[in-house]
């Protein structure tokens, strides 16, 4: 199987590169700074709209990860908007190259994420629940919408909706644990917001699964299926850290720091669940959050 992979710099496709390797699989990397002389690769231009479709010859299956990193600054008009251009840009021109092929990928799998749910308190949310309101849910609405012409064309598209990713080397969980380490770590708010999410490698996995599996098609939610509130996330990361979680963090302080970031991201309660992936026979290695968060952070229980 040949696979081509879409933001493979980025934290998930840094993982799944690996884990294709692995099994044998070919992999051609979408760049937008090619090296001279690299193989393996192929060059998109998203912002002026450039993809050879060449790049797509004996490719089996597209995996779409590319998109700015969301939590990496305050969100002005100006970074919201190339937010969202950075998701739905790429993916629009992914899927309109893929409706023009002859011999179109079987499969196009690309990236969504939990917050198309926006935040619903206590209500569990499975795949077919509606989106929510704010930023979030319109830009992931939007994000899979862009999927819409390689679907048209007859490619299986899976949209994997992706909540916050356990990896020790980057993402959301290598800040919350500098702090823990240094003892300033704690509950955001009153600490009650479900949090949704995965290890990296069930991450891969799962995208692994869906490829194969051609029932897949549609949403489906990428997240361990036990989520954990936000005072139970604290208190399992400060356990595996060996580090006290005394301090908190105020509703009104997470604002004061985050701007509208806190209430879309930090505060935000959903509660989702992976009724799809678990319907359709995958097994998750890391379902429980302490056993998770030992193994990404490679931290052996004593």
């Amino acid at each position: 199987m040949k696979i081509l992979i879409a933001g493979s710099s980025g934290l998930i496709g840094s993982a799944l590169i690996p884990a294709l390797n692995a099994q044998g699989r070919q992999v051609v990397r979408l760049v937008r700074q090619r090296v001279n002389g690299e193989e393996g690769v192929a060059r998109w231009d998203p912002e002026a709209g450039k993809l050879d479709p060449g790049a797509f010859e004996g490719v089996d299956a597209v995996v779409n990860l590319a998109g700015e990193n969301i939590g990496a600054a305050r969100w002005t008009p100006e970074r919201k908007a190339r937010l969202r251009e950075s998701r739905v840009r790429g993916t629009t021109l992914l899927s309109e190259t893929l409706a023009q092929l002859a011999h179109p990928p079987e499969v196009l799998v690309s990236a969504s994420a939990v917050g198309y749910y926006g935040s619903r308190g206590d209500e569990a949310l499975s795949e077919d629940k509606p989106p929510g309101t704010g930023f979030l849910p319109e830009v992931c609405v939007a994000w899979e919408a862009a999927t819409e012409p390689a679907r048209q064309r007859g490619v299986r598209v899976v949209n994997l909706r992706i909540g916050m990713v356990l990896s020790g080397k980057g993402g959301a969980l290598q800040p919350m644990a500098s702090a823990f380490k240094m003892g300033v770590g704690g509950k955001l708010g009153d600490g009650r917001q479900f949090m949704g999410w995965i290890a990296i490698d069930d991450l891969t996995s799962a995208i692994l699964h869906v490829i194969r599996d051609h029932t897949f098609n549609g949403p489906v939610n990428a997240v361990a299926p036990n989520p954990a509130r936000n005072v139970e996330f604290t208190k399992a990361l400060g356990k595996v850290l060996g580090r006290p979680t005394i301090f908190s963090m105020p509703a009104f302080a997470v604002r004061l720091v985050f701007g509208e970031m806190a209430d879309a991201l930090l505060l935000a309660s959903a509660r989702v669940e992976p009724v799809r992936l678990l319907a359709g026979g995958f097994m998750f290695q890391y379902p429980e959050l302490e056993g998770a968060l030992r193994h990404v952070l490679g931290r052996v229980y004593t």
